[in-house]
């Protein structure tokens, strides 16, 4: 049997959730087949539908994502200094749907869901939080009932060596409330503040690579002003095309 390729690209649309303070998307038809097609002048030849085009506006936080040390840093490069080779490699994807909603994945949960499975990390290796949130993501408690990384979590994945991991939630990090609640703020974010990894948000529902060893590949285009000398000064992240498991 041939590989299977499985697209975690989350669909964007104008009504999607979106992460607090963070605009939705604003999708419209910027001019149809017929106008585009008497514009040009081709529908006076008899050519009256042509191509249409759209005008998309979209935060750089909506949608499936790759944050990239911008996000975190003042100095650092933007989606142009993610490394190519952390985007393709062997992976797995990690079940902690079974902790509670709000809950910060401890290194014993990470272990543990690492035994359950019977596989030891490698350097390089990508990994997939799965959290089950993927399946909200229409609903209003897509920004809620999550879990996410602890700040002691993060540290302890980079310290064997990897430095790509991707989640199936809003954020890396557990939800807003939870963080108030505990008064520890993006602490998995702010690991990237002194070590280098990247992390994909927003992925979709992992479905059947849970819980198994996979291939990761992340295709991804760039996000950004470009004032002709640093390529995307302005973005902070990179944005996957295609998200998908092998």
């Amino acid at each position: 049997m041939g590989q299977r390729l499985i697209d975690l690209s989350m669909p964007v649309h104008n009504d999607m959730q979106a992460f607090p303070r963070v605009v939705r998307p604003s999708m419209a038809m910027y001019e149809t087949w017929q106008q585009f097609a008497q514009r040009i002048g081709a529908a006076q030849y008899g050519v009256d539908w042509l191509t249409a085009s759209y005008m998309i506006v979209l935060g750089d936080h909506i949608g499936t994502h790759m944050d990239s040390l911008r996000h975190l840093r003042d100095n650092a490069p933007g989606p142009e200094g993610i490394p190519l080779e952390y985007c393709y490699g062997d992976g797995v994807c990690l079940d902690f749907r079974h902790l509670p909603k709000g809950a910060g994945i401890t290194v014993d949960d990470f272990k543990a869901a690492l035994d359950k499975i019977e596989y030891k990390l490698k350097p390089l290796d990508i990994v997939l939080i799965h959290t089950g949130a993927g399946k909200l993501q229409n609903s209003d408690c897509y920004g809620t009932d999550q879990v996410g990384m602890t700040g002691e979590a993060t540290h302890w994945m980079l310290d064997q060596g990897v430095k790509m991991a991707g989640i199936d939630a809003i954020t890396f990090d557990p939800p807003v409330w939870a963080m108030f609640e505990r008064k520890k703020f993006w602490e998995a974010h702010r690991v990237m503040i002194t070590r280098e990894y990247y992390h994909l948000e927003k992925l979709d529902e992992p479905g059947p690579v849970a819980a198994a060893r996979i291939q990761a590949v992340a295709v991804s285009g760039e996000v950004g002003e470009h004032d002709g000398r640093s390529r995307a000064r302005g973005g902070d992240r990179r944005r996957p095309i295609l998200g998908f498991m092998v």
